[in-house]
């Protein structure tokens, strides 16, 4: 290392921000992860042995995935090249590679290849690796925020051990904080403290990335004015401190698909302030409000059916104001609606009942249709069994029992309406018409 390097990391280690400086050196000081980083489990056992395996980091930003990297590229003593593939391209990857393969022909030293946001590489830089992958002239470790099963080549996915990273917790991340305070080079002269509130509001407001807390700290500590001989750093201090909060959602990723999930799925669980909370979280990250009423007029057939028919009503019925109004307003389409499908009674029999008929009518093709239900200007009908069909206004309350399924299936039932809400009604209307021919018992 020549003077001018020297000098410069001597620099960084106060001038560089919190969270490099504070990135952790070894696995006894990373924090989360226990699932693969502790005591006995995979990378635990994996660095002990000195035995690697190309490995796939999934997980959301500021959980350590890069730093992991550089820790077990450490503890195996192994050659370390970063790649961005956000920055990266094909000339940057085939000369990494390349190096890579020289420093094994001809140090016989082993190289760990990170390329950070794998899933931007298209698929022919992402075959690229595939070779030296499969031969072992480079450990490679890629890291995603998208869920790699989508987004990255299955071929490189089957040679890869896929490491699903959590998202950090509450105490994970007072943890990271307080340890800053204490040990950082910089924070411990300010012999800086945070209050209970404080503490609380940094963790909850930093979206679960130690990245934003631990920044969000540094200017804290370095923008409070001191009162007496120690900086104790209030909530308000924290509150000035950070900008707002970002959300993590990507039309096209993973959590977009995560959130719609958590929304329909509080719809069913009949929590409308869930509800609510997961609508809000679409609607300020820019989610087409299209996109939400569509969902919600399908969730009024699926789920409430029948036990509360208006909700479909209300669900077309929005969706048709959020488009002729748009947004913002249309939000309180959006949100009325929601509170009343989380609300209404339950019911999936009508859903469930047209997926038995498909299946029937799939698996019985040839079914046919009775004479007497057929259209009378048929020729095939005139003359035979026209006469046979009941003409059900004919009758008291307009109904008669006679046969509409098709011959020798008389006996079907595919709708078994609930006893919840209107379908209770429908329920007690069918069991008096059909006078036990229609068996609803499940």
């Amino acid at each position: 290392m020549d003077l001018f390097t020297l000098q410069m990391e001597n620099k960084l280690k106060t001038t560089a921000p919190l969270p490099e400086r504070m990135r952790p050196k070894s696995l006894e000081d990373f924090v989360g992860q226990e699932h693969f980083i502790g005591e006995n489990q995979f990378i635990n056992r994996m660095v002990k042995s000195g035995r690697l395996r190309s490995m796939l980091f999934y997980g959301p930003p500021g959980v350590g995935k890069t730093t992991l990297a550089y820790i077990i590229a450490q503890a195996m003593d192994h050659n370390f090249i970063e790649l961005s593939a956000v920055t990266s391209g094909v000339k940057d990857l085939r000369e990494a590679l390349k190096k890579a393969e020289e420093d094994l022909k001809i140090r016989g030293r082993q190289t760990i290849l990170f390329i950070d946001e794998i899933h931007r590489f298209n698929k022919g830089q992402q075959d690229a690796l595939l070779p030296y992958v499969e031969q072992g002239k480079i450990l490679f470790i890629g890291a995603t925020t998208e869920n790699p099963y989508f987004e990255v080549n299955k071929a490189l996915v089957s040679r890869c051990q896929i490491l699903n990273f959590h998202e950090l917790g509450e105490e994970d991340l007072k943890k990271l904080a307080l340890r800053a305070l204490e040990k950082d080079q910089v924070l411990k002269d300010f012999q800086a403290s945070l209050d209970p509130q404080a503490l609380d509001f940094l963790v909850s407001h930093s979206n679960k990335d130690a990245r934003v807390m631990l920044a969000a700290l540094e200017m804290a500590v370095l923008t409070t004015t001191k009162k007496g001989d120690q900086l104790v750093l209030t909530k308000d201090d924290i509150s000035q401190s950070m900008m707002e909060k970002p959300i993590l959602y990507d039309k096209g990723s993973t959590d977009h698909y995560d959130t719609i999930s958590a929304f329909i799925k509080s719809l069913r669980g009949s929590d409308p302030d869930a509800a609510l909370y997961w609508m809000a979280k679409m609607v300020v990250a820019g989610e087409d409000p299209k996109f939400i009423a569509r969902r919600m007029v399908i969730f009024a057939s699926e789920d409430i059916g029948n036990a509360d028919p208006m909700a479909l009503v209300l669900a077309t019925s929005t969706f048709k104001a959020v488009e002729v109004i748009g947004l913002p307003e249309c939000r309180i389409n959006l949100g009325q609606c929601a509170s009343y499908l989380a609300c209404a009674e339950k019911s999936n029999r009508a859903y469930q009942g047209i997926n038995a008929a498909m299946d029937f009518v799939k698996s019985h093709p040839t079914a046919g249709i009775p004479m007497y239900l057929r259209d009378p200007h048929n020729p095939r009908v005139q003359g035979e069994k026209e006469e046979g069909y009941k003409y059900p206004h004919q009758y008291p309350d307009a109904f008669v029992q006679q046969d509409y399924l098709p011959e020798g299936f008389q006996d079907l039932v595919f709708y078994k309406p609930s006893d919840r809400g209107y379908e209770k009604k429908i329920q007690e209307r069918q069991a008096k018409r059909w006078d036990g021919k229609k068996d609803w018992e499940e």
